[in-house]
């Protein structure tokens, strides 16, 4: 069994009952055919691609270490991934 949330779509009556209120509501403003060819198109959304993407994973690490690392401020977990690059580096393991 899905965990999933499953998605009830409305009934033809139901369909027709929210349009109506749409078409009655006067805030609402209906784009033109037209009007979408001159819109400009969003850009790329979320992070950009990178050559050597990041790897998503659960890891403990003892809480004084993280402390240090989070008390350095934003860019902390960039910090701790630098540190582990050089240590790697420095134990000829890169």
């Amino acid at each position: 069994m899905s965990n999933k949330p499953k998605i009830i779509m409305p009934t033809d009556e139901e369909d027709a009952a929210i349009n109506r209120g749409i078409a009655a509501d006067p805030d609402t403003y209906e784009v033109p055919g037209e009007d979408f060819t001159k819109m400009k198109r969003l850009g790329a959304r979320g992070r950009p691609r990178v050559e050597t993407p990041k790897v998503q994973l659960t890891v403990r690490y003892d809480a004084d270490i993280v402390d240090k690392f989070k008390a350095t401020g934003d860019g902390w977990q960039t910090r701790m991934n630098d540190a582990l690059r050089d240590w790697l580096q420095t134990h000829r393991l890169a």
